[in-house]
């Protein structure tokens, strides 16, 4: 019985954090398209979601495409303020396009706050709906870096996305 192939991709983003307004210039605190409440936020081009970005860049990473930077530049005016949520779409599109789908993916969050265990079931169904898959095959991590360097000390959010895809073999 043939076996059908799979692929797996790694995304990475990270996003300094600054005061929000007027203090400073960070945006809202947005992760997997879910607001958060917090003083500090994103410095960034678009909207900042660390965890979309980096999702986004699995998915595609694990297609052999051209990565979120790529696609989306942060050079152009288009994509200045932009929801990251049609990214994450467009990467879906693609991945779909290739006849592959989502078996699952993992994804650990690293910052000492806000604290996203109240968040982390809505933020699992929020990417759920937009990838189209359920909210059992997304994994939902936090964790601090406690109190060391740029994370831990509160200026900056990072994320890891591992995805696992499994399709048809594709025909020449």
């Amino acid at each position: 019985m043939p076996t059908q192939p799979l692929r797996i991709g790694h995304g990475y983003d990270l996003h300094r954090l600054e005061p929000t307004p007027p203090e400073g210039q960070g945006r809202p605190f947005i992760l997997g398209g879910v607001h958060i409440a917090h003083d500090h936020g994103p410095i960034s081009h678009s909207d900042g979601d660390a965890l979309m970005h980096a999702v986004t860049d699995a998915l595609l990473g694990a297609i052999g495409s051209p990565d979120i930077g790529q696609l989306f530049p942060d050079t152009a005016p288009e994509h200045k303020d932009a929801d990251s949520a049609p990214f994450l779409e467009e990467a879906v599109r693609r991945v779909e396009a290739e006849g592959f789908g989502l078996e699952n993916m993992d994804i650990t969050v690293v910052c000492e706050r806000p604290k996203l265990g109240p968040h982390r079931d809505l933020i699992v169904r929020n990417l759920a709906r937009i990838i189209g898959c359920t909210a059992e095959q997304v994994n939902l991590k936090a964790k601090t870096h406690e109190q060391v360097d740029a994370i831990g000390e509160g200026r900056a959010v990072e994320v890891h996305a591992v995805v696992l895809l499994s399709g048809l073999e594709r025909r020449l």
